[in-house]
C-alpha cells in the first residue's frame, strides 16, 4: 500500500533500478545501477504516461553507468567499476596472502580466508578474478542527443582507478569526480567539453593529503576523505568530500582552483555527505546551503542520515542552522533489510521547498524557508519493488511544471504531482 502525503501519484514505469534521474525538454535521462543497463531517456511529456525513447547498455559487465547529466543535445555519462566497494578488498585479500606465506612458507587455505574475512568461497573467487583481470574501463562518455532516439556516441574519456562517480555539467565544462594516477580516493578534474569529440582536461583539485604522488601524506585511513562530487555555482563549485565534510572552490580562474571555504562535522555525525548546494534565493535574509548525508553503513545508536541547513552570508564563516531527520516511526520499512536515512535531494534549489530522495523512507518533502525551523509538509512511501523488502527510493528531480521525478535504486520510476 502506497502511503502518501500531499503528493499525488500520477504514474510508475517499471524499469531497472537507478542512480541518478534528470530532466530536460519533456525528457527524463536515468543512468541505471547495474550492467547491462546503462542509460534510459524517457518521454514524460505525457506524465501519466510515460514512454522509453532509448535504451543504452553498457560495454561490458565489469562498468556501471549509472549517473548522467544532460546540457542542451549534450548528455555525459559515468563508466565506474561495477561492486567497487566489495571488488576494493581483494588489495587486503592480496596483502593477507602474501604475509601469511612469509610467515608460514605456504598460501592460506580457503579455509583461513574464510575465517579471517568473512566471505564465502564464490566471493573470493569473484575477487581472485578482479586480481587477474583488473580493471581499466573506468572514465566517462560524451553523447549527442540531438536524435532522443539513437544517442550518438561523441568521445570516451579515461581517467583512472575505479572510473567515474557523479558530476556535474554545462555547455563548457565537465566537473568530473574520479580516481586519478598518483592520488588517494576521488578528485575533481574540471574538462573542456566546448569540442565534445575531444574533451581536454583543464585543471585539478583535491583535498590537502590526497596527492600521494607529489609527496602529501593522509591524516586519514582509507578512502574516508574524497570528493563525492562538486556542483556549480556561478563561479563557486560546491564540493562534498564525504567524512571530511565540504568545500567551496573559487573557479574564476578555471585553470586554478581554489578552496574558500570548508566545513566539516565528521568524525562525531557518522554519515558521509554526499552533495551541498546553495539555495539559489535569500531565506528570511540569510544566504543558505543544504547539504545532503548519505546513509551508507548507519550505526545503532547514532541518527540517520539527515539534511543539513547552514548560513553561507558569510563565507568565511559557515555556521549551522538547523538539521533535519525522519523517524524511523515515519515509515514501515525503516527496520527492514535495506537503508533508511537520507541520499539525495533535488540539484538546483530555486526556493524553500525540497524534495528528498530517503532510502526506506520514500520521497520526504521539506519546508526550509525559515532555515531555523525546517519541518515536513509532504512525503511519499512506495511499495517494495517486486522481489524486495523495503523501497530504496534513490534520486529526485523536479520539472518547471511542478512535477517530481522519482527512482528507485532497486527498480522503478514514479511520476509525482505535489498538492500543499
Amino acid at each position: 500500500m502506497i502511503i502518501s502525503k500531499n503528493l499525488k501519484h500520477l504514474s510508475h514505469l517499471d524499469i531497472p533500478g537507478g542512480g541518478q534521474i534528470v530532466f530536460q525538454n519533456n525528457t527524463c535521462f536515468v543512468g541505471h545501477m547495474k550492467p547491462p543497463h546503462g542509460t534510459s531517456l524517457i518521454d514524460v511529456t505525457d506524465p501519466k504516461n510515460p514512454k522509453i525513447i532509448s535504451e543504452i547498455k553498457t560495454d561490458s559487465p565489469y562498468s556501471h553507468t549509472h549517473k548522467v547529466r544532460v546540457s542542451g543535445n549534450i548528455m555525459i555519462t559515468n563508466v565506474e567499476q561495477n561492486n567497487r566497494h566489495f571488488l576494493r578488498k581483494s588489495s587486503k585479500l592480496s596483502k593477507f596472502r602474501n604475509d601469511f606465506y612469509k610467515l608460514n612458507g605456504s598460501f592460506p587455505s580457503s579455509d583461513v580466508l574464510e575465517k579471517e574475512f568473512h566471505f564465502n568461497k564464490k566471493q573470493i573467487s569473484e575477487l581472485d578474478e578482479f586480481l587477474k583481470r583488473g580493471y581499466d574501463e573506468g572514465g566517462f562518455k560524451i553523447w549527442d542527443i540531438s536524435d532522443l532516439t539513437k544517442p550518438k556516441l561523441l568521445s570516451y574519456q579515461k581517467t583512472f582507478g575505479f572510473g567515474t562517480h557523479r558530476f556535474d555539467m554545462d555547455d563548457n565544462y565537465a566537473y568530473i569526480s574520479t580516481e586519478m594516477k598518483g592520488f588517494l580516493g576521488n578528485i575533481l578534474v574540471i574538462y573542456d567539453i566546448k569540442n565534445p569529440d575531444q574533451p581536454i582536461e583543464v585543471s585539478k583539485w583535491w583535498l590537502d593529503g590526497q596527492n600521494i604522488e607529489g609527496g602529501e601524506k593522509p591524516t586519514w585511513d582509507g578512502y574516508g576523505n574524497r570528493l563525492h562530487h562538486a556542483l556549480r555555482v556561478g563561479n563557486e563549485l560546491w564540493a562534498a568530500v564525504w567524512h571530511a565534510g565540504f568545500r567551496v572552490i573559487d573557479i574564476t580562474d578555471i585553470k586554478k582552483p581554489k578552496t574558500i571555504a570548508s566545513y566539516n562535522y565528521h568524525p562525531w555525525v557518522v554519515e558521509p555527505t554526499h552533495t551541498i548546494l546553495p539555495v539559489l534565493k535569500p531565506l528570511s535574509g540569510k544566504r543558505v546551503a543544504l547539504a545532503a548525508d548519505e546513509e551508507h553503513d548507519h550505526r545503532l545508536g547514532q541518527p540517520h542520515a539527515g539534511l543539513w541547513i547552514f548560513d553561507i552570508s558569510n563565507i568565511s564563516k559557515i555556521e549551522p542552522l538547523a538539521t533535519f531527520h525522519v523517524s524511523e516511526l515515519d515509515s514501515p520499512y525503516s527496520r527492514d533489510k535495506g537503508r533508511f536515512g537520507m541520499h539525495q535531494f533535488q540539484e538546483h534549489l530555486e526556493d524553500g521547498i525540497i524534495f528528498c530522495a530517503w532510502f526506506g523512507g520514500g520521497l520526504r518533502v521539506v519546508d526550509v524557508t525559515k532555515p531555523s525551523y525546517p519541518h515536513e509538509i509532504g512525503y511519499f512511501i512506495p511499495n517494495p519493488p517486486k522481489g524486495e523488502i523495503s523501497p530504496q527510493t534513490n534520486d529526485v528531480d523536479v520539472d518547471e511544471r511542478g512535477l517530481i521525478y522519482l527512482i528507485d535504486r532497486n527498480r522503478g520510476m514514479d511520476i509525482l504531482e505535489y498538492k500543499s
